[in-house]
């Protein structure tokens, strides 16, 4: 099976919501361990790096993508 493809700064959905009601999280540190930041409250959690690609659905919005919009312009 093909690992999940992320960075840092990209907006991922997760399979369980946030107590607060969002199920968006953007990515605000990467190595052993992922912290992720609530897009709707702000709450940011530390969790392992395997933890979350399993409760990784996907990634909604993702840097490369703004990067490369810019590169265009």
């Amino acid at each position: 099976m093909e690992r999940k493809q992320f960075q840092l700064g990209d907006i991922v959905q997760m399979k369980k919501q946030h107590p607060c009601g969002f199920n968006e999280m953007e990515i605000i540190r990467m190595g052993m361990d992922i912290r992720i930041k609530c897009v709707g409250c702000q709450h940011s959690v530390l969790i392992p790096r395997a933890k979350f690609e399993k409760n990784m659905k996907k990634v909604l919005r993702s840097t490369a993508d703004g990067e490369a919009d810019q590169a265009q312009q």
